[in-house]
């Protein structure tokens, strides 16, 4: 680890007094002799270990990408300038607390001054010709923007638009899959009284792209305050998920809540395309003016540079994401999300987090949450239980939830915050992004699968124990296929090879396991039957491309939506005109033939990891991977598509309370960000098997590596 140990800083932080030491697998554990001390040694490691991550998604939420990544990146860049994420970041930052401001400041100073040492570690700055620069304090404010600005799923309402214009109003929601595209986890709490040891329990894992280097980092923060381990997101202080004080512990999912809405708007110019005035219709007929203003993007291209300049517009509903004429977009809507509305990510919960010592701290710092909306659970040592809804929700008419809604009609206007869930912990606590708690809030949500597989795992034993989760994390069973498999036993005439392939699905147990032929089997005809019904002539018109920007495009795809709806359009009676049977024995039989005299293949062999890479390394190789997207192990194909995984377990976590240090945690790749070192990918063939690592707590069995 010698090549991230450096001499310390000037610029005013030689008074910083920290410590950081790393376990066996390079995890940093920092202590330090006072709060902002610590979170400034938290910034520092952090880009001596991921300069390169800290500084993509730095240009990220500023919408610069392209200057150092190329046209590939224009798309994102240009979607970032128009929803405002930089601008949003700063009217956040601006509205902080002093003590919240001096705690984010103190993260930022210590990632500046562990960035050079950083970039100096990773060759891909050199490779890109990409110079870090010193962080504005609003900047972990803004990859926080970045990295949720989609993950309510508003581009759903550009489909489910299309479908109603396309199938009727009746069918709005016929392919609600509950959007496995873009988020997900699972999150078990087990009360004392169902472990070994009398304590609670909470593991899970949550379910996100899998990027390299990972979207999360293992850490531990100690202070005089507090001593705290858990899961931080890189770029953000503090433990913002998932973390354990050693009196009280919490974890999230995604509540899957709908609180983003798109607006229709009519806009109307005066004057030239250089110099206009912008208004948007009223109410009542009347004209409101729109801000405007222009912003240039510079586009790395082979030794040179181009420009590209992005018009920026905002209604009083907010700004407008999708423009009328472009893209094939019929009409100009716009975002209105909760942080820009109110100024606020919550970001004051943080530091209130690592100070909680009960159940009832984290309740009450949880009150001032607002972006991503989440399902919380948390346990402490004096048997405290909470199952939560955190997070900003608006009050606005129903239809809001479902499509874009006229800017102008005040029906549709917000009115005020919904009021937070909470139910009592009564057996086993599951979140699993499915329907419960969060039903209020949202609109689609996950099958309810992965919920009742846990719930069935975890009643076979009251005598539970932190490594025996492992076994939850890693179950495969998927349910999901039970209603294809059904309509196999009522095929008649079918030819030997696909009578064989039936039977041998038939008797098939419905586990995704790595080693699994039949799992092989299977996908195949589900990747079929899908490709097969998204081809029928009732969804003719649901085929022609997306529209809008091509960030909202994944959203639109008819033959992914066929695939994750596949069990919604195999039951209902929407379409009486889709010939099921038909379709499933074509698939059949298609399949039969193309895997007859073939070697059989084990899932792992097709069922591989294919992570995001800002700069793609063609020959990097990935492991084969168990599970599917509706296993307890969701590692998500896309049906119809592709079998490889780019969504998975983004870190897997068993917080322990009666010993925190027989808790547990994984990573997919490691804790160091730079490619070839040690630690980059030590963590991933344990990840891939569903393995965990051991949390180490005493400070004599780490390796100090700075003081």
């Amino acid at each position: 680890m010698t090549d991230r140990v450096a001499a310390r800083g000037t610029d005013g932080v030689a008074d910083r007094d920290f410590e950081v030491f790393r376990d066996a697998h390079g995890i940093p554990h920092l202590r330090a002799s006072d709060e902002l001390s610590l979170l400034h040694a938290q910034g520092r490691t952090t880009a001596l270990d991921r300069a390169w991550q800290l500084e993509v998604e730095r240009h990220r939420s500023q919408g610069s990408t392209a200057a150092f990544l190329g046209r590939e990146a224009v798309d994102w860049d240009v979607f970032a300038r128009r929803v405002r994420l930089d601008d949003t970041a700063r009217r956040c930052w601006e509205a902080l607390d002093e003590g919240t401001a001096a705690w984010v400041r103190a993260y930022v100073d210590g990632v500046n001054e562990g960035l050079p040492l950083g970039a100096a570690r990773d060759p891909r700055f050199a490779d890109t010709g990409l110079t870090p620069t010193p962080w504005e304090p609003w900047v972990p404010l803004g990859i926080w923007l970045s990295a949720h600005i989609l993950f309510a799923g508003f581009p759903t309402k550009l489909w489910r638009d299309r479908v109603a214009r396309v199938l009727g109003e009746e069918s709005v929601d016929l392919f609600a899959t509950d959007g496995p595209g873009t988020s997900g986890s699972n999150g078990w709490l087990v009360p004392g009284d169902r472990t070994a040891t009398g304590a609670a329990i909470i593991a899970g894992d949550p379910h996100r792209f899998i990027e390299d280097p990972g979207i999360y980092q293992q850490i531990r923060l100690a202070c005089p305050d507090y001593d705290v381990l858990g899961i931080a997101v890189p770029g953000i202080p503090g433990l913002a998920h998932f973390g354990h004080t050693g009196s009280a512990a919490w974890a999230i999912t995604n509540a899957m809540a709908d609180y983003h809405d798109l607006y229709t708007e009519e806009l109307h110019r005066d004057g030239d395309a250089d110099d206009c005035t912008v208004t948007a219709r009223g109410a009542d007929g009347t004209r409101e003016p729109v801000a405007r203003h222009t912003e240039t993007i510079t586009v790395k291209d082979g030794d040179s540079t181009a420009e590209i300049e992005v018009e920026v517009l905002e209604t009083g509903r907010g700004p407008v994401v999708v423009r009328a004429g472009e893209d094939g977009a019929d009409a100009d809507l716009s975002l209105r999300y909760p942080p820009r509305v109110r100024a606020d990510l919550g970001f004051a919960v943080l530091p209130a987090l690592l100070r909680a010592r009960t159940v009832a701290d984290i309740d009450r710092a949880l009150d001032g949450w607002a972006e991503p909306v989440n399902v919380v659970h948390a346990a402490d040592t004096e048997g405290g239980l909470l199952h939560r809804v955190a997070g900003a929700v608006p009050l606005r008419d129903r239809a809001n939830r479902s499509r874009p809604v006229p800017g102008w009609d005040p029906r549709y206007a917000w009115q005020g915050w919904a009021e937070t869930a909470e139910e009592p912990v009564q057996g086993f606590a599951v979140m699993a992004n499915a329907r419960g708690i969060a039903s209020p809030f949202g609109v689609e949500f996950a099958p309810p699968h992965r919920a009742n597989r846990i719930r069935e795992l975890l009643s076979g034993s009251a005598d539970w124990t932190a490594p025996a989760m492992a076994d939850v994390h890693r179950d495969t069973y998927l349910a999901s296929a039970g209603p294809l498999l059904a309509l196999l036993p009522e095929l008649d005439g079918l030819s030997p090879e696909a009578a064989a392939l039936r039977e041998r699905l038939l008797g098939w147990d419905r586990h995704m396991a790595a080693d699994s032929t039949e799992a092989t089997l299977f996908a195949a005809f589900r990747t079929a039957v899908t490709r097969a019904i998204a081809a029928d002539p009732v969804f003719a018109g649901l085929a022609s491309p997306p529209t809008g920007p091509s960030v909202l495009h994944a959203w639109q795809f008819l033959v992914p939506k066929t695939g994750y709806a596949l069990e919604g359009l195999l039951t209902t009676h929407l379409l009486p005109e889709l010939d099921r049977a038909a379709h499933v024995r074509a698939a059949l039989e298609q399949t039969a033939a193309a895997t007859a005299g073939t070697p059989d293949t084990p899932w792992s062999d097709v069922h591989r990891l294919a992570p995001w890479q800002a700069i793609p390394d063609p020959e990097a190789t990935w492991p084969g991977l168990g599970g599917d997207h509706d296993c307890v192990n969701a590692t998500s194909s896309v049906p119809g598509v592709t079998d490889l995984t780019a969504r998975a377990s983004a870190a897997r976590y068993v917080w322990d309370l009666a010993r925190r240090e027989d808790s547990l945690w994984a990573v997919p790749l490691g804790a160091d960000g730079v490619p070839g070192t040690p630690h980059h990918r030590d963590q991933l063939p344990l990840w891939a098997q569903g393995a965990l690592v051991p949390v180490v707590t005493d400070w004599n069995k780490l390796t100090k590596e700075y003081a």
